[in-house]
């Protein structure tokens, strides 16, 4: 075989794991990955297969030879601070909790981090060109078509309940996911409802509610005001609220209220600025609330149908109708989310004790039980459950937020470090946001959707490996640093 035929092969593989890799995200749990890379994990990515593929091929390579984003600079201290707190806890003389030392902890924290690390940079480092950036949206919406179709299949057996479908469903959902179908909710290809509606609320919708109002699609086709990118959006979110997800569907209403008002009085609306009157901003400012405030009606009433399905999910709305003096922390616990506050609680204390570099990676789980809130174990029995010894309980528990676990397992110079990096790639979404490219202003917009998304979500997720952040951040990255690079489209679109 010749060099360039060889080259010619190589490019190919290349392309098609970056497609398999965009097109699998939706799978979070697949049943069938090796204990070494991860296969005794909650999180078993399928686009671990393609990512493996792309690091040996694209990623290590470029990380060597080629000019790279500056993003990147900004999450090494981060990285540096997660090894040196976790090689810190190996001296602390931790007794092991369930037949879990702090080795294994330490070392499959660092792995999860390692992982998300890997997604993020070749998520940045993949798309080199405008119409790159383009295919793989395609490609990402060609998955969660398929998620979202295998999602409305399930809707089936929720809207009108037959055990032979629901079985049938449950038999084909073990070669995507490892845990059973709940019959009254849906879960999509990943593990549970939830992980479903954070998928389409964070990796989704920033990108398709961002091509609705900025008029941008990333396809060929489109007739008049109808794109593929709507009728995504329109699929979305008429599906997400049988996922009953609590955090999913209030992270929907802020990314409904976010792009329909926020983002669009600052898009441009045609007029120039010696036309622009205060008595048409403030006509702006009034219809764009008007058509916000419609949107949540509508996405509200799409809610309330589904919960007639589902009485626990209804309590989002009726804590406030049945109790006489109702407050903000009987609602959360209303809600079901005494345990999680309970598990964010023991997280802060433990930044408290250990304020500086915290606990390492993974080691929330053995401080758990001595730094525990003071308050009785019976009003939260999952709680009760945890620190009550049993057989067979080998999984240790974990803060369940994003931020909380950053501060508990990195301590304050973690979190710092990390905020530089959020600091840096919301630098990348601005400045696509303000760049006179004619598409860039889609995905500045997208971005900082994308970003707004990460900040709901990460009050309901603590782990590294799920992609949906890493994603979100290297399309950011990868979206400043293709922009950045002059084109003479660029000079043709600024004359």
């Amino acid at each position: 075989m010749s060099r360039l035929r060889f080259l010619d092969l190589l490019q190919k593989i290349q392309s098609l794991a970056w497609i398999l890799f965009l097109v699998f995200l939706p799978v979070t749990s697949f049943p069938f990955l090796p204990p070494a890379i991860g296969g005794g994990a909650l999180v078993r990515p399928l686009s671990l297969y393609p990512l493996v593929v792309l690091l040996v091929l694209v990623t290590i390579p470029r990380l060597w030879n080629q000019r790279l984003p500056r993003t990147f600079l900004s999450l090494l201290p981060f990285i540096i601070v997660a090894l040196i707190t976790s090689m810190v806890s190996l001296l602390r003389g931790i007794e092991p909790a369930t037949n879990i030392t702090v080795l294994d902890r330490v070392l499959r924290g660092l792995f999860t981090l390692g992982l998300g690390v890997a997604f993020y940079l070749t998520v940045s480092l993949m798309p080199r060109t405008r119409e790159d950036l383009k295919t793989a949206l395609r490609w990402l919406y060609t998955g969660f078509a398929m998620a979202l179709l295998w999602g409305s299949l399930q809707a089936v057996y929720v809207i009108l309940f037959t055990r032979e479908w629901y079985r049938r469903m449950n038999d084909l959902q073990q070669f995507v996911s490892t845990r059973r179908l709940i019959q009254n909710r849906i879960s999509g290809m990943t593990y549970e409802p939830n992980w479903f509606a954070e998928q389409i609320t964070f990796l989704l919708l920033p990108w398709l509610l961002a091509s609705v109002l900025t008029g941008f699609t990333a396809f060929k086709w489109r007739y008049r005001w109808l794109t593929v990118e709507l009728v995504l959006l329109v699929w979305s979110v008429a599906l997400l609220p049988f996922t009953f997800s609590r955090a999913g569907v209030i992270n929907l209403a802020i990314m409904a209220f976010m792009g329909l008002f926020v983002f669009r009085i600052f898009l441009n609306t045609g007029r120039s600025p010696k036309t622009t009157t205060r008595r048409t901003s403030l006509s702006l400012f009034v219809r764009r609330l008007s058509e916000a405030l419609l949107a949540i009606v509508l996405v509200g009433g799409i809610i309330y149908t589904a919960s007639l399905k589902n009485e626990f999910f209804a309590r989002l709305w009726s804590y406030w109708i049945e109790k006489d003096k109702p407050t903000l922390s009987g609602y959360f616990k209303y809600l079901g989310f005494g345990a999680r506050l309970s598990y964010s609680d023991t997280a802060y204390n433990i930044f408290e004790a250990y304020p500086f570099l915290g606990v390492g990676l993974g080691n929330y789980a053995f401080f758990f039980d001595e730094l525990l809130p003071d308050r009785p174990l019976s009003l939260t029995p999952e709680v009760l459950r945890i620190v009550t010894p049993e057989d067979g309980r080998d999984r240790l528990i974990t803060p369940k937020v994003f931020y909380i676990r950053i501060l508990a397992e990195t301590g304050l110079v973690g979190a710092v470090a990390f905020i530089a990096f959020l600091a840096a790639v919301a630098g990348c979404a601005f400045f696509l946001w303000l760049s006179p490219a004619k598409d860039s202003k889609y995905w500045g917009a997208a971005s900082m959707l994308g970003l707004v998304a990460f900040a709901a979500a990460a009050l309901s997720f603590d782990s590294f490996a799920i992609p949906n952040m890493w994603v979100v951040f290297g399309l950011i990255t990868a979206a400043a640093w293709v922009y950045a690079q002059p084109t003479d489209q660029d000079h043709q679109e600024t004359l």
